[in-house]
């Protein structure tokens, strides 16, 4: 069973392309291109579910038309439309694939000074000049290069060192 912490969302399937089981999906993350990997891996109504990559072709920077092994209809990609596709973590290993950022989305957030858990990031926003963790409760964190003391893929944690009063704004 494959469970959440093994794997990072790169994007979400959308609606379903041709009659022969296509599926075009949204991506945030190009990893499965640039790593090799035969499968993503799929939430099925709460399960993440591997499905083995046929072929895919780009429409655009950020979508793939993806034909997944065994859905070979337009009603069984139908079923898939709007689920959310992940990359499995393990398959990152290599320096060529460069970590994303979106790896780090559901890591603890960890106050240096006190050892204290600020919160989980819930999301990346690099829509603005400087990059923020967004965390569940909604508090936007600077991601900057020099706040940050260590990342620990293992344990799922991001160490920082805030600014004073950052977190009474």
């Amino acid at each position: 069973m494959i469970r959440q912490e093994e794997v990072f969302k790169i994007g979400r399937l959308g609606k379903t392309h041709g009659v022969k089981g296509e599926l075009t999906m949204q991506f945030d993350d190009d990893v499965f291109d640039r790593v090799e990997a035969d499968y993503l891996v799929v939430d099925v109504e709460g399960i993440l579910v591997p499905f083995f990559m046929e072929e895919y072709r780009f429409r655009s920077d950020s979508t793939v038309i993806v034909k997944f092994e065994g859905i070979d209809t337009q009603e069984r990609a139908r079923e898939m439309t709007n689920c959310d596709v992940f990359f499995p973590l393990a398959l990152t290993g290599d320096d060529e694939a460069a970590p994303s950022l979106l790896m780090l989305v559901g890591f603890d957030l960890i106050e240096a000074t006190t050892g204290k858990m600020i919160g989980k990031i819930a999301d990346i926003d690099d829509q603005t000049a400087n990059l923020l963790f967004e965390l569940e409760d909604g508090t936007l964190i600077p991601a900057h290069d020099e706040l940050i003391e260590s990342i620990d893929p293992k344990k799922r944690q991001i160490v920082m060192t805030l600014p004073e009063g950052l977190l009474t704004i």
